[in-house]
């Protein structure tokens, strides 16, 4: 079955037939995104569903990333952080590196297209490069209140750009291009969120050595403090003198993020103690990751920093109540007291797991309004939809009303 007939059986003809007619006027083109890692974090994770989708729909559609040494990501890893609000500096050497290496991807990759999606801050700078074509950059990280030098140091760039892609519209800055909102968005058919039997749940499970015997709280995610796993461990340990319940930490680092392997220590020491603890620090493996949260009771996500979240829309979908940060693209997937609940501190979270756990009718209420949400709002073919309508905008940015 193609993913577009697939996707009929989930969201209906007539959406898929509106993306058919979207994409019609635009064949014959050329589009390529670039990004900074082939695995690992959401943008990987939403370009290897999304292109092939544009690709079914009749369109030449290609995927680069960019290449750059540990030093280099330290600096991303720094312009990540300060656009999300942490007071940082760099010295003018690390700008350097970080225009030098973008320079030498520039003359590695093809960067030949009619469009052209740049995504997030590491490879930004591709823009001094171009040399045809409309290029969008993609923001995929909560930018609203950035650290002032470093995005004076990028705004140039930015603003390069024919126009300018944020989650949310509160992300965004006062930039003389056009802007649009996208939020992003899960693909129910791939290995993370398809659907799976009991055999292959406990087959996974067996695997991490992760018992069913009690109720399972989880949070996916890679190790990064931004995701507080050290505020989970702390709501957990709130929980357990009332309720005997398995926390599980679950998720990797990539490629573009340093950090990773000293926040996995911290947590590790963390809960060296509790053998109900489990922190697997997993290759790519989807699969696993489908099956814990299909395995869990509660799933949470209890970022301090968010630009979106794409665990969320995963557990909602497997009809799992989630419990998450009251920040940045979180309040778009979880609604207060419908789909799960919005915390702003352990004690909070713990009080949210404890009540739930208390509850369970409650939570399959609310698993299954999640699921209800997701499929309204947060599936790839959303996505796409909103890609397709904003390559005819960009076609045309004079028209207000765009006829097809």
């Amino acid at each position: 079955m193609s993913l577009l007939s697939a996707y009929a059986e989930v969201i209906g003809p007539e959406a898929v037939h509106t993306l058919e007619r979207l994409a019609a006027p635009l064949r014959g083109r050329s589009f390529l995104h670039v990004n900074s890692t082939a695995a690992g974090g959401g943008v990987a994770e939403i370009l290897t569903q999304l292109v092939p989708i544009f690709r079914e729909l009749g369109l030449d559609c290609r995927w680069e990333v960019i290449a750059g040494t540990p030093e280099f990501f330290d600096v991303t890893k720094t312009f990540h952080n300060a656009l999300q609000g942490e007071a940082t500096g760099l010295a003018d050497a690390q700008y350097d590196l970080y225009r030098r290496v973008n320079e030498d991807n520039a003359r590695r990759l093809d960067l030949s297209a009619d469009y052209v999606f740049i995504h997030d801050p590491q490879p930004a700078a591709l823009i001094a490069s171009r040399k045809g074509g409309k290029w969008c950059w993609r923001c995929h990280i909560d930018a609203s209140h950035p650290h002032p030098a470093v995005w004076e140091f990028l705004r140039p760039y930015v603003e390069s750009y024919d126009a300018a892609v944020f989650s949310m519209a509160s992300y965004s800055q006062v930039l003389p291009i056009l802007q649009f909102r996208i939020p992003p968005a899960i693909d129910p058919f791939s290995q993370k969120n398809r659907d799976l039997s009991d055999r292959e749940i406990e087959r996974a499970l067996k695997k991490y050595a992760v018992p069913r015997d009690k109720p399972i709280i989880l949070q996916v995610s890679r190790f990064d403090r931004f995701k507080d796993p050290l505020g989970v461990i702390a709501a957990y340990r709130m929980v357990k003198p009332y309720a005997d319940c398995r926390l599980v930490l679950a998720g990797g680092t990539a490629a573009d993020d340093p950090e990773g392997a000293l926040v996995l220590a911290q947590v590790r020491e963390a809960a060296a103690e509790d053998p109900n603890i489990h922190v697997l620090a997993m290759p790519q493996d989807d699969l696993a990751i489908n099956a814990l949260q299909r395995a869990a009771a509660i799933v949470l996500q209890k970022s301090t920093r968010e630009g979106f979240g794409l665990t969320v829309s995963e557990a909602l979908w497997k009809k799992k109540p989630v419990i998450a940060g009251a920040v940045g693209g979180l309040p778009l997937q979880v609604i207060e007291g419908a789909t799960g609940y919005l915390v702003h501190s352990p004690e909070g979270a713990a009080f949210r797991i404890r009540s739930l756990l208390k509850r369970p009718a409650l939570a399959r209420r609310m698993g299954q309004r999640g699921r209800d949400h997701v499929r309204l709002h947060f599936l790839l073919s959303r996505q796409a939809r909103d890609y397709l309508f904003l390559l005819h905008a960009m076609d045309r940015p004079e028209e207000t009303i765009i006829r097809l």
